[in-house]
């Protein structure tokens, strides 16, 4: 399902303005330094580059003016809507330093109450036709209490979320007591926190969004702490009723919000052919998770936060997101592909096509895309 929206230009690019964008490390980054790069293993290259951001070496080289993208919402002030999705920092090592990348804010994790290796590699794949990637990392991290030390050593510029997941190691039957375990060891951290429950990558993770097992994960945790902000990450792949049931039990529980979404475990429309078990990130998540995004904001009746999660990879990308009724977005796979300089060039084309279309300020243009 392709959502299409009111007055994007046809060609999905920054339009002329008094901004220009910022082309040439982009370009030295796709013409060369990426060539190389997807030569080599892609966990491989992302450890190299996290190791790059937690030295603090990865930097937003601009001086555009985001005032007109400043949101403050559950408390936290947000320089511009754009943050780095889960998956990227697991321990936070880099947290004191995403800000300077460009980011708005940052969520780490997934973190789990136990450490863990994750799964056999190689558990990352790229698919370079398709600008998508699938990995079957399986929550691999250092475990909450490292993670909780990590955090405490330094200090965050921006806002940053903590996304929890359930420890391999942990029962189905016990998911919610191993939720609560990583919650309690890192309750104070972080602006928000996330449930992830959607992941394909741990065995029977993904039944955790049936109605009656995330009511009982949500309660668990919010007898823990009734006032920080929450949000559930799910899946894409649900069928919309079952979305239905997991706004349900959100709003009950006076849960903040929902990421939509992780990563899928469709294959449909690829160019390149594949086998490869684990989740599918890139650009065919686009429409999947827009589908699922845009349900949520038309049927919540504003009830809930929305991140918007999936596809990004220009600003003409995360302008669709907000007009949807996304109230944040983030990337991963867009960013990898892109470089760099993807967040402030992403951020300019949102102003530029902002400006076009005569929204002067975010929540102007949220939701004007819903039909």
């Amino acid at each position: 399902m392709r959502l299409r929206l009111r007055h994007i230009p046809e060609n999905r690019t920054a339009l002329e303005g008094p901004q220009t964008r910022h082309n040439s490390p982009v370009d030295f980054y796709k013409s060369f330094l990426r060539p190389m790069l997807f030569k080599m293993d892609p966990e491989w290259v992302h450890e190299r580059a996290l190791s790059m951001a937690a030295k603090g070496f990865i930097k937003e080289h601009t001086n555009i003016d985001y005032t007109a993208l400043e949101q403050e919402m559950f408390g936290a002030k947000f320089k511009n809507p754009l943050g780095l999705a889960a998956g990227f920092d697991k321990n936070g090592i880099a947290l004191a330093n995403w800000g300077s990348a460009g980011f708005g804010f940052v969520e780490l994790g997934t973190v789990t109450f136990f450490p863990q290796d994750g799964n056999p590699k190689p558990r990352m794949f790229r698919l370079t036709e398709d600008k998508a990637l699938i990995n079957r990392l399986g929550f691999n991290n250092e475990g909450a209490r490292k993670v909780a030390e990590n955090i405490a050593a330094v200090r965050a510029e921006i806002p940053y979320g903590i996304n929890i997941g359930k420890s391999y190691n942990a029962p189905l039957e016990k998911a919610a007591e191993d939720y609560k375990k990583s919650f309690q060891t890192l309750h104070g951290a972080g602006n928000y926190f996330t449930i992830n429950v959607s992941s394909p990558n741990t065995p029977g993770l993904r039944s955790l969004q049936d109605k009656d097992k995330l009511d009982e994960i949500l309660k668990v945790v919010r007898e823990i702490e009734p006032t920080v902000p929450l949000f559930v990450k799910v899946a894409p792949d649900l069928e919309l009723t079952a979305i239905d049931d997991v706004m349900e039990v959100c709003i009950a529980n006076r849960i903040s919000g929902i990421v939509a979404t992780n990563t899928t475990i469709g294959r449909e429309g690829l160019t390149t052919p594949t086998t490869e078990g684990g989740g599918l990130s890139g650009k065919p998540l686009r429409n999947p998770s827009n589908r699922i995004l845009a349900h949520i904001a038309k049927n919540s009746n504003g009830k809930l936060w929305l991140i918007g999660v999936g596809g990004i990879f220009s600003g003409a990308d995360l302008y669709e997101k907000i007009a949807l009724g996304a109230h944040l977005c983030q990337v991963y796979t867009g960013w990898i592909y892109q470089g760099p300089d993807m967040v402030p060039n992403c951020l300019l084309e949102l102003m530029n096509l902002m400006d076009h279309n005569g929204f002067k300020r975010l929540e102007d243009l949220r939701g004007s895309g819903l039909s």
